[in-house]
């Protein structure tokens, strides 16, 4: 009697297709942490040019990471990291933006 099989989707967190994903993954990584950095150190004024710069690269990591992305774990993870880079680069920008008080 045949049998239907199902995809075991229990085994590895981030390769849901079965096959190792080291660059998604990377890319994964780097911007949960950008976009983690720069969203808690938009909370505080003084942080602005971190907070801006981190958000930056995290939305460019983000993108990319978008872009070549395979599963539908990898994009979530890194819509979450997206949208974190973004709030604090916008919240750094508007404490004092990408070069403030560094350049007049």
């Amino acid at each position: 009697m045949a049998q239907a099989l199902r995809p075991n989707t229990a085994g590895g967190l981030f390769a849901t297709d079965g096959k190792p994903h080291p660059l998604q993954d990377t890319l994964l990584a780097v911007t949960l942490v950008l976009g983690l950095t720069s969203f808690i150190t938009a909370m505080f004024h003084h942080l602005h040019l971190l907070s801006s710069w981190t958000g930056l690269l995290g939305i460019l990591t983000g993108a990319y990471g978008q872009w070549i992305s395979v599963t539908t774990r990898e994009r979530f993870g890194l819509i979450l990291g997206l949208g974190a880079s973004a709030v604090g680069f916008f919240l750094g920008m508007a404490h004092g933006g990408l070069f403030g008080g560094l350049v007049d």
